[in-house]
């Protein structure tokens, strides 16, 4: 019986241990959702020499916990600047409808490896500044959210818009006292959209400078091998021309540590000038050793082989970033 006795308070004692979690669990506050969702409006003044953009956007969430309010709470942490939002604020059968115009200048890492064929992503990322995860859950209207249709970008087209909702991992927990944690999660919502650039109008006219600059380097061939101003110097203006309109193009640009296309075409073009000047020098030297003959094919074919291979190289570059 003693031994009846034992078995049972063992036994009591282990189902209190096992229920004494799930009791705990049960006690933890469930996090309050709201629902989300934007509307385009306009992407306009991108800027890469700034790595900024734009955006006009009407944004709206629905909740019912009175202590949210998103016109004071609401944080963008990817924008350099943002306008004080326009508000309309009603509540509905006990659910509170916020609706705001937003305008943000937003920060943006501009991809320029294949200017001006480029594809860029861009990212508005919207948390609330007060409430984390665990009291603020987002949940993204992904049939309301859209954007005009008659937005228009100068040069560009939208390519891919969603929404979708993620939680924003912060390596602190800003001083908060009441916790020992090292991190902190907040739920994001973020607005996803991809759009391309099309580049041709855009490329002809960047680069038309650099190309008339070979040319008027490959004009030297058709001089005689022993002309020797206008057979040095047609070349050495092309090449001064071709550095100018990289200047130009540079100046447009954010600086890249990545060999970009823009940088690869006039690579290829100062080693095609520079590679005229070294068949001028060889023409000539063959011409002095008493052999014109030879010095004229030498000239014809190293023309040939210079304007083809500077030809197919261009093309493979274009056809690589297109």
């Amino acid at each position: 019986m003693h031994r009846l006795v034992i078995i049972l308070t063992l036994c009591l004692t282990s189902l209190l241990a096992f229920s004494q979690p799930e009791a705990e669990i049960e006690s933890e506050p469930v996090p309050d959702t709201v629902r989300i969702g934007a509307y385009i409006i306009s992407i306009h003044d991108i800027n890469f020499q700034n790595k900024e953009y734009t955006v006009r956007f009407w944004l709206w969430t629905l909740f019912n916990n009175v202590t949210f309010d998103f016109v004071k709470q609401l944080d963008i942490p990817n924008a350099k600047s943002i306008d004080e939002p326009q508000a309309i604020i009603d509540v509905v059968e006990g659910t509170t409808w916020q609706l705001m115009k937003m305008k943000c200048t937003m920060k943006q890492a501009w991809r320029v490896g294949n200017y001006p064929f480029d594809k860029q992503h861009l990212t508005v990322h919207i948390e609330n500044n007060i409430f984390d995860k665990n009291q603020l859950i987002f949940v993204a209207d992904t049939l309301g959210s859209t954007y005009d249709r008659e937005l228009t970008l100068d040069g560009w087209r939208i390519t891919h818009f969603e929404v979708n909702t993620t939680d924003k991992e912060y390596i602190t927990v800003f001083g908060d006292p009441s916790t020992d944690l090292m991190h902190s999660d907040y739920s994001s919502f973020n607005i996803n959209i991809d759009i391309e650039r099309d580049g041709w109008g855009l490329f002809w006219k960047l680069f038309s400078g650099m190309y008339i600059a070979f040319m008027i380097a490959m004009v030297s061939f058709g001089l005689q091998t022993d002309e020797l101003e206008p057979r040095f110097g047609l070349p050495v203006g092309g090449l001064f021309a071709a550095v100018g309109n990289k200047y130009i193009i540079d100046s447009l640009l954010p600086e890249s540590n990545s060999f970009t296309l823009v940088d690869s075409l006039h690579t290829v073009t100062f080693f095609s000038i520079f590679a005229i000047l070294v068949v001028s020098t060889l023409s000539l030297y063959v011409w002095h050793k008493g052999d014109p003959e030879r010095a004229k094919k030498f000239n014809l074919w190293s023309a040939l082989v210079i304007f083809l291979l500077y030809a197919i190289v261009n093309l493979l570059l274009i056809i690589r970033a297109v």
